[in-house]
């Protein structure tokens, strides 16, 4: 798969989201088989304003290429800003623009999945990233439309191709859905049909066989994993091993699973401090331990920790009591 000039040689990427496909998360997912990888989305506004919060967010791991930089925003003339100093603090291939994202007090002022609403102000927004760009790819990311009344993903990616993105990433599902019922598989494949750029599908891979499904079903060039890889990174390596019809591993072992968990926490402590990598890990590690037998008492244990030392004896007394 080409975008634009860069070459991705996989069909597993990880899709971006907020607060979770930090530096840490998207480390180990990279090391795990996804050959792909996306910032979480960082305001326009924000970088113009030269926020100091913003630009840790867009950092990349050593060796994560290719790899690119999400922003969003509904101002052409900030995102044209905002793709110049994106491309040039990350250092990623390509830049990427939310029209995507389903939360209220993104999607309601116009940015995100509100661009659906107004595809000419989209089309400038796409323009401008392009100019600002400095000859970086620009790529889309889009939902099926703002609700089932005006799914309009077709000739919205249409015109963002028009407009200039290289290749377009499709989330199965409208923003009025925001993360329930069934991604629609169908309409992310009519996309693929009119479209001449590459397209990526987004929705519903959970488990390896899912990986094959969406991309039977839908004809993409790639396919992007979200919530799945929650707690388990380890879904690209069994994804891959599904698409090349190979014997799909199991998980490894939970004290392995847990060694993950804490590797990617001291990752994050060591980019963003210790206080935020471990009221991040409150959320994070629980996920690592969904499913696990007799979890309660660590995850309650996890939903009060504020250091490194409280994870790690956490995590060898759940090595001791549960492996």
């Amino acid at each position: 798969m080409k975008i634009g000039s860069v070459c991705v040689d996989t069909k597993l990427a990880l899709a971006p989201m907020a607060g979770v496909t930090d530096l840490g998360f998207r480390t180990i997912c990279r090391e795990l088989g996804a050959g792909y990888t996306v910032t979480e989305m960082v305001s326009a506004k924000a970088l113009c304003y030269q926020d100091k919060k913003s630009l840790p967010l867009l950092k990349l791991g050593e060796g994560e290429q290719p790899a690119a930089a999400q922003i969003f925003g509904s101002d052409p003339t900030c995102i044209e800003e905002a793709a110049a100093i994106a491309g040039e603090v990350s250092g990623a291939d390509i830049i990427d623009i939310n029209m995507g994202c389903p939360v209220p007090k993104v999607a309601n002022s116009g940015d995100g999945s509100g661009l659906m609403r107004t595809p000419d102000l989209a089309v400038k927004v796409v323009e401008a990233a392009v100019r600002g760009a400095a000859g970086r790819p620009v790529t889309v990311k889009i939902r099926l439309g703002w609700d089932k009344g005006s799914i309009n993903c077709v000739e919205f990616a249409r015109a963002m191709e028009e407009a200039g993105a290289a290749a377009v990433a499709v989330h199965g599902r409208t923003r009025q859905q925001q993360y329930a019922g069934t991604a629609n598989w169908d309409y992310i494949r009519q996309v693929k049909e009119a479209l001449s750029v590459p397209v990526l599908a987004n929705g519903d891979v959970f488990q390896p066989r899912d990986a094959v499904r969406i991309l039977q079903r839908t004809g993409a060039d790639a396919l992007m994993i979200g919530r799945g890889a929650f707690g388990d990174p380890w879904l690209f390596q069994r994804a891959q091993a599904a698409l090349e019809g190979r014997e799909i591993p199991p998980l490894p072992p939970l004290a392995e699973r847990c060694d993950t968990a804490m590797r990617q926490f001291e990752i994050n402590a060591a980019h963003k401090g210790e206080k935020i990598a471990c009221l991040e890990a409150r959320k994070q590690y629980c996920w690592y331990l969904k499913g696990v037998p007799y979890a309660g008492y660590w995850k309650e244990q996890i939903c009060h920790v504020s250091t490194m030392e409280e994870l790690r004896k956490i995590t060898e007394g759940i090595k001791r009591d549960l492996s």
